[in-house]
């Protein structure tokens, strides 16, 4: 059993109550973020058009991410269509799910009232409130790692099968979502270094299970992987950059500063404090419970980003659990002034954050900047590749970077012509060199579509290479987009 030094459970009519307060507050909130999608004027980040291009093709693995996501876009779409709000449609929902598992975890562990608050301030969180505008791998990881969380308090609790199946599932599906699931594994093992409470899994076969069933879950992926070079994990590893110098205090600082924002000007700052009291004075077994859970997932990422770099949502997996502990502690020691002022901070973030994509073509930043210039413009950038497909007749369109190519393949969804990317000089670099490289086996001329001046060793690859226009596109109130396209024949290969 986990020790939490509960206050007292509340009697089944109060737990009830809380019950009823979450479903509502959560059916509220996830129908603000719905109608936010439905009148968003955002277009497709590049990786959410990657995302539905490989929705279009379900595999068991892609490039640069296992295929989970990719899963959940093809159901969505297949009920409401490729609309950009459909396409990003679940994430309100996974983070919806998300905080009932760590209700019912915060529940279990500490009382309703607890649980209620803790999911509460999840689903309200300014990273969970940004993520869910998009559709991005971090919203199924979230969901999974919640519900894995819950599933261990309870296998813990009752020693029974069930809970070690679906702790197994939870993990495997969080795998396929996103590789980070698997620090669930380094914070179990931080888990057992530190408490006998669960050490007694080593010696069951439901401790043998935790595992197998996650890698008969993952199987399929790494045997994809396998018959592709094992291309995902050399893209994962890659994604770190440990080749060069790995000593980089200003990019730990520009991380950890970013999980302000992530998690909150308050709620990091306590969850660090709460950390090295605890690391230095012990505590209560579910505050280390819940420490071994989040904590080594932020020490890890902030060693790469010393190391190397990392971005602001590498630590994602640390916040499901840390969010418990933050709340609960807040709640037993009376901090109400703190715990005021992160609700109040959420709940401004949630309406902000919602809002916000809907004013995107004329919302700019205090200091001039266009917050949403990386989502704006590229159905106009569509446009024009579409006309110059129908004026010219072309066999093939081709780009040299990834982020356009996925661009083209959501907003030039139908179109017959092919879109094609620019070969690497050695083995793919991304998922379109993978699977539609181009090798000139397609009808003359092509249309070539960059962002930027195409190298001169790429036009002289081609017999004729004639620019036909360079057209500069609104991306946001101040932010242009270069649109360069170039006609082309006779490619020499090579």
């Amino acid at each position: 059993m986990l020790d939490t030094a509960s206050s007292g459970r509340a009697t089944p009519a109060g737990e009830d109550r809380w019950t009823i307060r979450l479903v509502v507050f959560l059916a509220i909130i996830t129908l603000l973020r719905l109608i936010a999608l439905s009148f968003s004027e955002t277009d497709l980040f590049f990786d959410e058009a990657q995302y539905w291009s490989w929705a279009q093709d379900p595999a068991f693995g892609y490039f640069s991410k296992p295929p989970l996501v990719a899963w959940i876009i093809w159901g969505t779409t297949s009920i409401c269509g490729d609309g950009e709000a459909c396409v990003r449609a679940s994430a309100p929902f996974f983070h919806a799910g998300a905080a009932v598992f760590l209700f019912l975890a915060g529940r279990a562990l500490f009382d309703a009232r607890t649980g209620f608050w803790t999911a509460v301030i999840f689903a309200t969180l300014p990273g969970i409130s940004f993520s869910a505008n998009i559709i991005s791998t971090d919203v199924p990881l979230l969901f999974c790692w919640s519900a894995a969380l819950f599933f261990l308090v309870k296998l813990q609790e009752e020693r029974y099968w069930q809970w070690a199946i679906l702790l197994g599932i939870a993990i495997g599906l969080g795998a396929l979502a996103k590789y980070a699931m698997l620090y669930f594994y380094l914070c179990a093992a931080v888990w057992l270094v530190v408490s006998r409470a669960g050490r007694w899994l080593l010696q069951d076969w439901k401790g043998l299970a935790l595992v197998a069933i996650p890698l008969a879950l993952l199987a399929p992926n790494l045997i994809w992987n396998i018959e592709n070079g094992l291309v995902t994990f050399a893209h994962t590893a890659d994604n770190a950059k440990l080749g060069g110098s790995l000593v980089h205090p200003g990019k730990m600082l520009e991380f950890l500063i970013a999980q302000l924002g992530v998690f909150g000007p308050f709620v990091f700052p306590m969850l660090l404090v709460i950390g090295i009291r605890t690391i230095r004075r012990g505590g209560p077994e579910g505050d280390r419970f819940l420490l071994a859970f989040s904590l080594p997932v932020l020490v890890l990422v902030t060693v790469i980003a010393f190391l190397s770099r990392a971005h602001a949502n590498w630590a994602a997996a640390t916040y499901p659990a840390a969010t418990i502990l933050v709340t609960a502690t807040m709640l037993r020691l009376k901090r109400d002034t703190i715990f005021a002022a992160t609700i109040g901070i959420n709940m401004i973030c949630l309406a902000v954050l919602a809002v916000a994509p809907v004013f995107a073509d004329r919302l700019t930043l205090p200091g001039g900047g266009d917050p949403f210039a990386r989502t704006m413009g590229w159905r106009e950038t569509a446009a024009i590749v579409r006309d110059a497909v129908e004026d010219g007749q072309y066999g093939a369109i081709l780009t040299d970077d990834r982020a356009l190519t996925a661009e083209l393949l959501y907003y030039l969804r139908d179109t017959n012509t092919p879109i094609l990317r620019w070969p690497a000089g050695g083995p793919p670099r991304d998922h379109y060199q993978l699977t539609r490289p181009f090798n000139g086996d397609v009808e003359d001329p092509v249309l070539l579509v960059t962002l930027r001046n195409p190298p001169v060793a790429m036009l002289r690859r081609f017999s004729t290479a004639e620019r036909l226009s360079v057209t500069k596109i609104d991306a946001g109130p101040k932010t242009r987009r270069t649109v360069i396209l170039t006609s082309t024949s006779g490619f020499k290969g090579g």
